[in-house]
């Protein structure tokens, strides 16, 4: 006899990177960073809408990390860093901003890596990677939720949540 199908609920997480805005570090030098926008349903994540600022340097950050955790899984393509990548040629930053939420959408999917705190410290803090290792290694007193929720708090672009 068939077993009876359990209801599940369909589980959604949706990404955009978008809003790209270029930011001086000195006279000489500048870089592009990225709102990262998520809004999901799904249970691995604390906070179920966020948004936080991130450059390409931390993405590629994000992906050497993921990759280490991961050794068995090939991890989707990246945008590749280019010498002649302009934050001025909207079409450069344009191609780089679509390829980085690419990129996302697919780790998204890929079930092994929602469990990397690495990968929710990067989408739902502003912390940066010395920042989210040592989270992630237990040197901070805040946990990876006490970090999400910190940040969720101090940020309101949603409503707030019932808990």
């Amino acid at each position: 006899m068939d077993e009876p199908i359990k209801d599940k609920i369909n589980e959604f997480i949706t990404v955009w990177v978008r809003d790209p805005r270029i930011k001086k570090e000195d006279s000489w030098h500048s870089y592009v960073d990225y709102e990262i926008c998520v809004h999901t349903n799904s249970m691995c994540f604390t906070k179920k809408t966020s948004c936080v600022r991130r450059r390409y340097r931390e993405f590629a950050w994000l992906r050497q990390r993921l990759q280490d955790n991961a050794v068995l899984i090939s991890l989707p393509e990246f945008p590749s860093k280019s010498p002649f990548f302009s934050a001025n040629n909207g079409q450069h930053v344009e191609h780089r901003r679509q390829g980085l939420q690419e990129f996302l959408e697919k780790v998204l999917k890929i079930n092994i890596l929602l469990s990397d705190s690495r990968l929710h410290l990067f989408l739902q803090t502003q912390l940066d990677p010395t920042e989210i290792e040592a989270c992630v290694s237990g040197q901070t007193e805040y946990t990876v939720a006490d970090a999400v929720h910190r940040h969720a708090t101090s940020t309101r672009r949603f409503p707030v949540e019932e808990a």
